[in-house]
């Protein structure tokens, strides 16, 4: 519906990084019709008064596993491979298709709440996340997780040529808002026959693919021993970084220089999740080092069973307060930058290109800030605010496409005290059954 902003203070994260203030935003048909002045004869069918607000592009979080949620907090002061193999995998095999739903429907909440629009997910049972996102109207790129080591070992027994039937079937849904991809877990469970089928499928199907890779030294000397090639030059080796879609990788912990470089070479996109890499002591990867070679870096959360929550701005925080204490440089990381990797820089990652910037004709991803809180005044500088003070209580307003999510405190298109009441039933049934893991951490 046509709907005009008033009066607010708008951060563009255009090519020339205005702050605007005290202007106008109209939207229209999903799209932003002007950022300025409203022309005279656009005729609103909601106005927002956006004194003492912020508007700025809508976050989006390049990595999770949403359904995660309901083993938030089930998991804790593990080192990664007690945590998978004793909590998370174990938990999991109780895991029920219906269960996913609620499970990532309850992130979607928590997504919108913290001004998320849009999210890369890699899980199960996609299909109910798939759900999910279209009646929540926020955006995704959704890829089914595969293993690949045989179908006893696949959450709900789902074989190979399920997981590409999904891509097939949700691919551009939701009047687009759904895009999908290949789901491989990674390379160190998937077998190599098993990714090349994937490589042949994405090229078939037109889409890329989104894995984990390289997550620690020991699977990069694991990788060099089996196969004489670093994990991402073995990714490259079967194609994986070749596809028609851009290929999006989760973390990249333990990387050389050759591997930097031919991760910008093919225009890779990296995730980068910090939160995870704190939380199970994980070596933090080596960001300076990706910038310095033109990586394509985006931010993500990971999923909140490793990490909490599903917090971009918080992510965005960690990111910047890591990188200049590692660095020893206060310059390192400025505020626009992070910024832009965690909105525009993740949307492309996503494949939503033209999300990002407000500037007119771009989708109407957008969100609203409070700066009335204690916490944000004086009012220096909104950047800083943003990615040094905010909170997602700060959050007013999310539209995704035009659409409006959340206005201040009420969901318009999610039933919270439902999704709440369902996640939390379905998470205390999974850790209370007898429990056995279906497969094992072997990197």
């Amino acid at each position: 519906m046509p709907t005009l902003i008033r009066n607010v203070t708008a951060i563009t994260l255009d090519d020339q990084n205005p702050i605007l203030r005290h202007v106008d935003i109209a939207l229209q048909d999903q799209r932003i019709l002007v950022v300025g002045q409203a022309p005279p004869e656009f005729t609103p069918d909601e106005v927002v008064d956006g004194r003492e607000m912020v508007a700025l592009p809508a976050f989006f979080n390049a990595h999770t596993h949403a359904a995660m949620t309901l083993e938030r907090g089930w998991a804790e002061d593990l080192p990664f491979e007690r945590w998978l193999n004793e909590k998370i995998w174990v938990a999991e095999s109780a895991l029920e298709e219906e269960d996913v739903y609620w499970g990532a429907a309850l992130a979607c909440c928590e997504m919108i709440r913290a001004g998320i629009a849009g999210f890369a997910d890699h899980y199960f049972w996609m299909d109910q996340v798939a759900r999910a996102v279209e009646q929540s109207g926020m955006k995704a790129l959704l890829a089914w997780c595969h293993f690949g080591i045989g179908t006893e070992h696949e959450l709900g027994h789902k074989t190979f040529d399920d997981t590409v039937a999904f891509v097939e079937r949700w691919n551009q849904a939701a009047d687009g808002r759904i895009r999908t991809t290949m789901g491989p877990h990674s390379l160190y469970m998937d077998p190599p026959d098993v990714l090349r089928r994937f490589v042949d499928q994405a090229h078939r199907v037109g889409v890329g693919a989104h894995f984990h890779l390289s997550e620690s030294q020991e699977q990069l000397d694991n990788s060099l021993a089996s196969h004489g090639l670093t994990p991402v030059a073995h990714a490259a080796s079967l194609g994986l970084l070749d596809l028609p879609a851009p290929t999006l990788v989760a973390h990249c912990n333990a990387v050389t220089d050759d591997d930097l470089a031919l991760l910008a070479e093919k225009g890779t996109w990296v995730a980068h999740t910090p939160k995870t890499y704190q939380k199970l002591a994980m070596q933090m990867p080596p960001v300076a080092r990706m910038v310095a070679h033109g990586v394509n870096l985006a931010l993500g959360t990971d999923g909140p069973a490793s990490n909490s929550d599903l917090n971009l701005l918080e992510v965005m925080r960690v990111t910047g307060l890591v990188q200049k204490e590692a660095q020893r440089d206060p310059e390192a990381m400025p505020r626009t930058h992070l910024l832009r990797l965690a909105t525009q820089a993740p949307a492309r990652a996503m494949g939503f290109d033209r999300s990002g910037v407000l500037e007119p004709g771009r989708p109407a991803d957008l969100i609203l800030l409070d700066t009335t809180a204690a916490h944000w005044i004086p009012r220096h500088d909104p950047l800083a605010g943003i990615v040094y003070t905010a909170h997602p209580g700060d959050v007013a307003y999310v539209w995704a496409d035009g659409k409006l999510l959340y206005r201040r405190g009420e969901y318009l298109t999610l039933d919270l005290e439902r999704i709440r009441w369902e996640a939390e039933r379905r998470a205390f049934r999974m850790v209370g059954k007898p429990m056995e893991s279906m497969r094992e951490y072997r990197g």
